[in-house]
């Protein structure tokens, strides 16, 4: 299969609850993560190394920070005079509509109707991964699958209409539950779904008359019988995002150089919006040890096991501790912080003590002073 035969879809929204306060003023995929990318970086870097020459952005709420981000798509190689990047017309959703799969699709069909590509690729913004599609591609059509859904083994992620399958011998998907209640590793969907065109113009058409709102049991879940559904597993790295505290978990795995290496390949890049900026400023006493930081900072005082995003600043005496620091958020002298997210913006006064725990991260909203 040709990759520029695949028209890709991203949902920039998938999820936004699961997020609280990270996504009360923005979207899932304008999240930042890992010092200097967005969440949405992550499945437009993987469509685009892959060959991808067309995607779909679906923006339904939150999104004036999403189209600051992604612009025309240059920096994914996607602003074209053919194909390129589109961001779909958003709509109001009700709190049901949100997570209606068949609704966000149907509203966009004649974005996916018109396009000249065979096949649609679907994708969330809340998984971090750096994986070949080009396999996934090339399994599709070894196995003349009708559905391929990639799936991760581990952990069951606390997602709504989270879809757990069973494969055989040949991958083909014999057995699939939704919302299954177990502890135990499983095999899950990582939400990233091929099809042929017309079957998906097809199944969300006969959805719509019946009334269905479930794209995992009215669409997925209810052919499993009928179609060749196969799953194909993602071995590389990954994190699907849940919570806020799998966020802090897959930003603090960044730290560990095997991570970085699965995430960031040199012949694979996360592609990203570009912000030049002057280099960090170290100053003469400060003290950094197992951090990303970013260009644009300057660092005062003490920085341990965190992530610090362009612009942010550690005063004198401060002392930092596995924590992220967004976009020009300031720590005031003699602070002290351990396990605390701050959003951009923000300001954390001289002498002040936040603490959370890595299992349960203090949070401190955009743009508070503290």
């Amino acid at each position: 299969m040709m990759p520029k035969n695949v028209l890709g879809i991203v949902y920039s929204n998938s999820y936004d609850a699961c997020l609280g306060a990270l996504t009360a003023r923005r979207t899932m995929g304008s999240v930042p993560f890992g010092g200097r990318y967005r969440l949405i970086d992550f499945p437009l870097s993987n469509m685009v190394n892959c060959g991808i020459t067309k995607v779909g952005v679906i923006a339904n709420s939150n999104f004036h920070s999403l189209m600051d981000h992604i612009g025309s798509g240059r920096p994914w190689d996607l602003s074209r005079k053919v194909d390129g990047l589109t961001l779909l017309p958003p709509f109001t959703p009700t709190a049901a509509e949100s997570t209606n799969r068949i609704d966000t699709l149907n509203r966009v069909m004649d974005f996916i109707s018109h396009s000249k590509q065979e096949y649609v690729l679907l994708m969330d913004s809340n998984l971090v991964c750096n994986i070949n599609l080009s396999k996934l591609f090339d399994f599709h059509t070894q196995k003349n699958a009708d559905i391929t859904i990639a799936y991760c083994n581990g952990q069951l992620p606390k997602l709504q209409n989270q879809v757990v399958i069973e494969v055989d011998d040949e991958q083909k998907i014999t057995n699939m539950g939704i919302d299954v209640k177990t502890a135990a590793d499983v095999n899950y969907s990582a939400n990233i779904i091929l099809i042929r065109k017309a079957l998906l113009e097809r199944l969300i058409g006969d959805a719509e008359s019946y009334a269905y709102t479930s794209f995992e049991k009215d669409i997925l879940q209810k052919n499993v019988s009928t179609l060749n559904i196969y799953g194909y597993k993602i071995n590389e790295w990954n994190c699907t995002i849940d919570s806020v505290n799998t966020y802090f978990a897959a930003n603090m795995a960044l730290l560990e150089k095997a991570s970085r290496k699965e995430l960031f390949k040199s012949d694979s890049p996360v592609y990203t919006k570009v912000r030049d900026d002057m280099p960090v400023v170290y100053g003469i006493s400060s003290n950094c040890k197992n951090s990303l930081i970013a260009d644009g900072c300057q660092i005062e005082g003490t920085v341990k096991n965190s992530i610090v995003f362009r612009g942010a600043r550690v005063a004198k005496g401060a002392v930092v501790e596995n924590s992220i620091l967004m976009q020009d958020a300031f720590v005031g002298e003699d602070a002290k912080l351990n396990c605390v997210i701050m959003d951009k913006n923000t300001v954390i006064t001289p002498k002040k003590v936040l603490s959370g725990d890595k299992s349960y991260p203090l949070f401190v909203g955009k743009e508070i002073v503290i």
